[in-house]
């Protein structure tokens, strides 16, 4: 009889093992991409944990984290956790365990961080654009803002995530590359069904209805706004709005294109992937933070709008 001894061994040029699903494959590309993407986890840790320790530190007077509430304190604990996530999932997109996972394990939560950063990604440097060329809020507006936190935490936060999404990206394009070939294709080739279609139909049509009023609230349009939010517009949140608008169209297009099939489907996976990742969790966000809103208005007597 013949015994074979099972391979455990992970060849960095991408071997076997004994699960049958292939070792990723780590160049210097990857290699940098993940300690890009471990990196830029370190500052908003760092500051989240030191708010729920007690530190005040990018805290200015008067503003409401510094009530240190119930809410406030959940709020730096889910988002520490949820940054947290990121080293896991940079880890799983780039080490052995990472091929036995369930491929929805990791799927999820990279479309969830695709959504959450792609906004930031477009936005932020916008924004940073708008102001070095002397087009950010006015005095007026500025006076007015309620303190919130010092604008070097914005910078250093929104940086690391750039970082994040840029790392999580670049990986997780080549970890489904590697493990699923062109499975995750679909059929690109044909017309999907009919029921599916009308789905994708009516994923357009409010793709197109929600872009179509960001960018409207982007050039200043108000209907909709609560006056609190037409007082602070400025080419900063217009900026903001544009960036949630294009994603919004973004997804309503590829889910056309992804319905009628054909050799240029496949080319709009990747945009429709981060136009209804964006839709869907930050549309969750703000629909959490209306409904806070209204809470705090029902015990109150006070509305203050969308944060």
């Amino acid at each position: 009889m013949t015994t074979t001894r099972a391979v455990h061994a992970i060849h960095p040029t991408g071997t076997t093992g004994a699960t049958g699903i292939p070792s990723p494959r780590l160049g210097t590309g990857r290699r940098v991409l993940r300690a890009v993407g471990l990196a830029a986890t370190v500052p908003y840790l760092t500051l989240k944990a030191a708010w729920l320790a007690g530190s005040h530190i990018g805290i200015p007077d008067g503003s409401e984290l510094l009530t240190g509430s119930l809410p406030i304190t959940v709020a730096n604990a889910v988002t520490l956790a949820m940054d947290a996530t990121v080293i896991v999932l940079v880890l799983a997109l780039t080490r052995p365990w990472g091929r036995r996972l369930p491929g929805w394990l990791l799927t999820v939560p990279a479309y969830v961080a695709t959504g959450l950063l792609a906004p930031i990604a477009l936005g932020f440097p916008a924004q940073s654009l708008v102001k070095a060329l002397g087009m950010g809020a006015g005095e007026a507006v500025k006076a007015a803002r309620e303190p919130f936190l010092d604008p070097w935490v914005f910078t250093v936060v929104y940086g690391g995530f750039i970082l994040q999404g840029v790392a999580l990206a670049g990986l997780f394009v080549a970890y489904a590359r590697e493990r699923w070939g062109g499975a995750g294709q679909g059929a690109s080739q044909r017309r999907l069904p009919s029921p599916t279609g009308v789905v994708a139909g009516a994923a357009a049509l409010a793709g197109t209805a929600v872009g179509a009023a960001f960018l409207y609230w982007a050039f200043g349009g108000s209907a909709g706004l609560s006056a609190q939010r037409v007082a602070a517009y400025s080419a900063e949140t217009g900026v903001v709005s544009a960036a949630y608008g294009l994603c919004a169209l973004a997804a309503a297009v590829g889910a056309v294109m992804l319905a009628r099939g054909g050799g240029r489907a496949r080319q709009w996976q990747a945009v429709t992937w981060i136009g209804s990742a964006a839709m869907l969790t930050w549309g969750a966000f703000m629909l959490a933070a209306r409904v806070r809103a209204g809470l705090q208005a029902g015990r109150t007597g006070h509305h203050r709008g969308l944060p």
